[in-house]
């Protein structure tokens, strides 16, 4: 009997230790089949992660190539939702123009944009920018040592309190006041300024700040100060231009035309700097608000004497600011200048303060360049740069270099072949005009293209 139970007893325990590894081994598989899911699931989230960056990085790299070849049916021309604008910062000094470009999605006054003035903001495209300033400068003002509070230095008063001040970072001259909102200014202080002292064809640029609310700049075509007592047929206080942050209008005769993506003089809520360039000849007038064309006068039938710049501010709410003013000659084209010397100059080029970095102003200037080598397959240039006297030797050399080599590369991205192009420096070494002058320093920071 006791025999049996002891069999018995060892038949259980046997079978218990039976159960006992059954279970370690299920434990076993069981683990091991939920390692396997685990797995299998991370690899199928890993595949479908690499899909969705796949996907993501076709998109970025098919925008990159829209905006390479210039897809303009992808880009707003009103109600844009995001702008991308050259703001430009800075100081303007000796030898080298200033202010330091950003891309981003900014207002100009510096903070984030809002879904309200994003919806208005304009989108700058300088490819296609047809200014090309003169070539000889006759005036030129861009604040450089000037003292602040005190009356612009190189200007003469006809009425309103105009002054120096420094805004954004920046010497600019600070319209405080202009006699009955409007209708005064200042105007250039020059030797000849009694006389007609605009040539046949002339540029004028200048930058200017326009606040949220309603505000003008007024360009009058005559010397309001100097030239009241010449000949009536010019003596001309209702011949101007006038500039409106997203418009320009000309005396009664031509009514506001808007930049592109604006159809009224609604403001568009985003304080914002612009760059004006005026273009006469005796054909036509033509005026530019940054990257657009806004007017074409063709034959106003009268001749331009003087400059005076006012500020129009509607209930004495608004203040103006404006800077970098040159009032050029206008030149012979390029080409023709090429033909007879074998070579062309331009002031057209702007950089940032000792820096490389192309202003897109200047784009006007190179768009010409690259055409006229389209057009002429068998031109081959040397780009060439050059500063005024301010710094050091060594500096201006390398900056000059690393400009023009920034000149060449920009015209090879527009297609011109690397074989038709090659760029040098040749820093202040050979000056044009007298640096002992903003003239004469403006006129010696310049660009060549230099026929090889």
């Amino acid at each position: 009997m006791k025999k049996m139970i002891g069999n018995v007893l060892a038949f259980l325990f046997l079978l218990a230790v039976t159960n006992v590894n059954a279970q370690i081994d299920l434990n076993k598989v069981v683990n091991r089949s939920v390692k396997k899911a685990e797995r299998s699931v991370e690899n199928r989230v890993e595949k479908r992660i690499d899909n969705g960056v796949d996907k993501s990085l076709d998109a970025v790299e098919d925008g990159i190539d829209d905006a390479v070849k210039g897809d303009d049916s992808k880009s707003t021309n009103s109600n844009a939702k995001t702008k991308t604008e050259t703001n430009t910062k800075g100081k303007s000094s000796s030898g080298n123009q200033s202010e330091t470009s950003k891309t981003e999605t900014k207002t100009q006054s510096g903070k984030a944009a809002t879904d309200d003035t994003l919806k208005s903001a304009p989108v700058l495209q300088w490819a296609k920018y047809d200014f090309v300033p003169g070539t000889e400068i006759i005036f030129e003002d861009n604040q450089e040592g000037e003292q602040n509070g005190e009356f612009p230095s190189k200007w003469d008063l006809k009425s309103g309190s105009i002054e120096n001040a420094n805004f954004d970072g920046q010497n600019v001259i600070y319209f405080m006041k202009c006699n009955n909102n409007g209708g005064g200014g200042i105007v250039p202080l020059l030797k000849n300024s009694n006389s007609d002292y605009l040539p046949e064809e002339f540029t004028i640029e200048f930058d200017a700040y326009f606040e949220e609310k309603a505000s003008s700049y007024i360009v009058y075509l005559a010397d309001h100060k100097n030239q009241q007592k010449l000949d009536a047929s010019f003596h001309a206080i209702d011949k101007w231009v006038r500039i409106q942050k997203n418009g320009a209008e000309y005396k009664q005769d031509i009514s506001t035309k808007f930049y592109p993506g604006f159809s009224n003089a609604v403001n568009d809520k985003l304080a914002k700097w612009r760059h004006v360039s005026i273009s006469f000849n005796i054909r036509a007038l033509k005026v530019y608000l940054d990257d657009a064309r806004i007017l074409n006068i063709p034959n106003l039938g009268y001749n331009p004497t003087g400059i005076t710049l006012g500020y129009h501010n509607p209930g004495s709410t608004t203040k103006g600011y404006v800077k970098n003013i040159r009032i050029a000659r206008g030149a012979v084209p390029l080409y023709d200048k090429f033909l007879t010397d074998g070579k062309f100059v331009t002031t057209g080029i702007k950089f940032d303060v000792n820096k490389a970095t192309i202003k897109p102003e200047s784009m006007g200037t190179i768009n010409y360049v690259v055409k006229m080598m389209q057009d002429h397959p068998e031109l081959k240039f040397s780009v060439e740069g050059h500063t005024d006297s301010d710094g050091d030797d060594a500096s201006n050399l390398k900056l000059s270099d690393a400009r023009a080599k920034a000149v060449m590369d920009q015209m090879i991205k527009l297609g011109i072949e690397k074989t038709r192009l090659t760029s040098k420096g040749l820093g202040e070494s050979k000056p044009m005009a007298g640096n002992d002058t903003p003239e004469g320093k403006a006129q010696n920071r310049r660009v060549e293209f230099v026929k090889f």
